[in-house]
């Protein structure tokens, strides 16, 4: 079987009106903007209003990115949504967007891998592409993040935030589009990152609800240090399969978490920070939809041009990580 490259043929985003400052969390928590600054480099985040689910901000970055591309909902093969906070636990958050964009034709899952989401959706989508079983795959990663989020938790409740972002994947021509990526898990560190009930293990009921175990728990001390190592590693190791050198980069787009994570791996694989897109100051960690929303920022403010090596790079729960290197 010949493998057709596979090319990204629009970008599209959509984050809530809504705007949590430092300054609106101070009335909440015991914190301070400058120390939220100073440890996570977040200023703010977007917070979806009441009634709104994962699935509505998916459909909003969905029809941004159609709109980019020139294609139609009816033209879509596939669509994969990656989340960590899906409408319900069945059916399917992707099921839900193909009904309200009208994608007659699409099949439709979801991938969960909590941050790591949109890079394993995008090689996901990717392979169905190559392999020339379907011509348009839409990859959305989208978060609504604070529905999970615990706000009397001063050390999490400044993290995250709700967002959304997609690509349309196409055949591409030779010495364009997707590289190569790498993946990668570590189920023995499952525990650092959690949300505790809600599932087969925990069933939710008033004793998991009083005490707080349907929200993020997170061992932030652990979870950074692996991030920072990981996220470089990813890198490397991604670049080494596409026989490219760091100097190659045009462009490392990496997860959203914190910036202190962001420079500390840049700074061990040695990329310097202008050639790194950095937009978490206004969104935080909006955890699968943080690598699309910064592809897109990247692509509409011209950071992007044809040719340029774009390596995406993200870390999450599982504990996983994933890197793809593409040339736009």
């Amino acid at each position: 079987m010949q493998v057709r490259p596979v090319k990204v043929a629009g970008v599209g985003a959509y984050v809530p009106p809504q705007v949590m400052t430092n300054a609106d969390l101070e009335k909440i928590v015991d914190t301070s903007d400058e120390w939220i600054v100073e440890r996570t480099g977040i200023r703010e985040r977007r917070i979806a209003g009441a009634g709104v689910a994962t699935s509505d901000l998916a459909v909003e970055a969905a029809r941004a990115c159609l709109l980019n591309s020139g294609a139609k909902a009816s033209e879509i093969d596939l669509i994969v949504v990656a989340t960590a906070s899906p409408d319900h636990l069945f059916p399917a958050t992707a099921c839900i967007v193909q009904a309200s964009l009208g994608a007659i034709k699409a099949a439709a899952f979801d991938i969960e891998i909590g941050c790591s989401g949109f890079i394993y959706a995008m090689a996901t989508g990717a392979q169905y592409v190559a392999s020339g079983a379907y011509e348009k795959v839409l990859v959305i990663g989208s978060e609504t993040l604070s529905r999970l989020t615990n706000w009397n938790d001063r050390n999490t409740c400044c993290l995250f935030g709700d967002g959304a972002g997609a690509v349309l994947l196409v055949p591409g021509e030779q010495g364009e589009g997707i590289l190569g990526f790498t993946l990668g898990s570590d189920g023995s560190s499952a525990s650092l990152l959690t949300l505790p009930a809600g599932g087969s293990r925990m069933p939710a009921g008033p004793e998991s609800v009083s005490q707080g175990l349907h929200y993020i728990n997170m061992d932030g001390k652990a979870v950074f240090k692996f991030a920072v190592k990981i996220m470089a590693k990813a890198v490397e190791d991604v670049l080494r399969k596409c026989g490219r050198d760091p100097q190659d980069i045009g462009l490392l787009i990496p997860h959203q978490a914190n910036i202190r994570i962001i420079e500390s791996a840049c700074e061990r694989f040695k990329i310097p920070m202008e050639k790194v897109m950095v937009n978490i100051g206004q969104y935080g960690n909006t955890s699968s939809a943080s690598v699309p929303l910064a592809l897109f920022e990247a692509v509409r403010d011209g950071r992007v041009r044809k040719g340029q090596l774009i390596v995406l790079v993200a870390f999450g729960a599982g504990l996983s990580w994933g890197s793809m290197a593409l040339v736009w």
